[in-house]
């Protein structure tokens, strides 16, 4: 069949002249042969009489039969290359993909503890020895003030100032922000650091292993989750927590700007995700918060818009 000795021509192509891998390959020859599925349905064979509007209902009809939207980028991605390099040969002058993208895959929502859960991770039994107060003084500050495991772990003493409530952490893209630290971790830490100093630590890490070497990013993962077996009775993981702290604060103040400051969002939209804001909610605060956005409504003296 031409269409397919067509895709045959264009995958001896990418190996040959391109040296892509047998996965990629594999790969692209699975979705051409869907569209040629496509084309045999339609009675079209030759490859410069698919049209755009026919490879967009297929794509419209493999989302509706649950393919992924990474699955469907890749099946855009084969096309759009097989039309390229037909092109080049004189074969077509057109490339359907063009302008064509996959529908876009929706965001899970971050999972989160509630405030009971939340008290109950942290409010439980503590035994007074050096991995129970640190393992606590993490979770403390990881819930109290929505840190990142990065930042967490690269955390040193310079950056505490217990006395005033705060702490500076070096986020993503190498900035520097200050965050509050709440009383519970205030004492969490303050309980922590004598302890700290038994390990004869190397440098200035605020957690260390007995060791006296700063916590890796996996120990305190791990640290984390057998924190969540043992008080919840489940899986528990640092950005859960980090999760939790934007949601909780968010629920209260109702103040998303905020807490894109204090989570350090580049792009408010991702705190809009974090906080599992959607725009109905979004509009409904915004209507009630700006003195200028009540949109649509009727006057009710007047009858008319405001």
């Amino acid at each position: 069949m031409k269409l397919v000795a067509d895709i045959d021509a264009f995958l001896e192509h990418l190996r040959s002249e391109r040296q892509v891998s047998a996965h990629t390959l594999a790969g692209y020859q699975r979705d051409l042969l869907k569209v040629v599925a496509l084309c045999e349905k339609n009675g079209i064979a030759d490859w410069a009489d698919l049209q755009v509007r026919e490879l967009r209902a297929q794509v419209a009809r493999l989302h509706a039969q649950g393919l992924a939207s990474r699955s469907l980028a890749r099946l855009l991605s084969a096309v759009r290359g097989l039309y390229q390099y037909l092109i080049r040969e004189g074969r077509c002058r057109h490339n359907p993909a063009d302008g064509l993208a996959a529908p876009k895959a929706a965001r899970k929502l971050p999972r989160t503890l509630d405030a009971d859960r939340a008290g109950q991770l942290l409010d439980g039994a503590l035994e007074d020895d050096f991995i129970a107060r640190r393992d606590q003084a993490m979770l403390e500050l990881f819930y109290s003030s929505g840190l990142r495991l990065s930042e967490l772990v690269g955390l040193d003493l310079d950056g505490l100032d217990l006395s005033a409530g705060l702490v500076r952490v070096l986020g993503k893209g190498n900035k520097v922000r200050e965050l509050p630290v709440g009383r519970a971790a205030r004492r969490a830490i303050e309980d922590w650091l004598p302890l700290r100093e038994q390990a004869r630590p190397a440098d200035r890490a605020l957690f260390v292993g007995h060791s006296g070497k700063r916590l890796t990013p996996r120990a305190v993962q791990l640290r984390v989750r057998q924190a969540g077996v043992r008080e919840l009775g489940q899986h528990l993981h640092p950005h859960m927590l980090r999760h939790s702290f934007a949601s909780h604060i968010l629920e209260s103040s109702q103040d998303l700007r905020a807490v894109q400051e204090l989570l350090g969002h580049a792009d408010i939209a991702t705190t809009q995700i974090y906080t599992h804001l959607d725009f109905q909610h979004l509009a409904k605060v915004y209507d009630q918060a700006h003195p200028r956005a009540r949109r649509g409504r009727k006057d009710s003296d007047t009858g008319a818009e405001e």
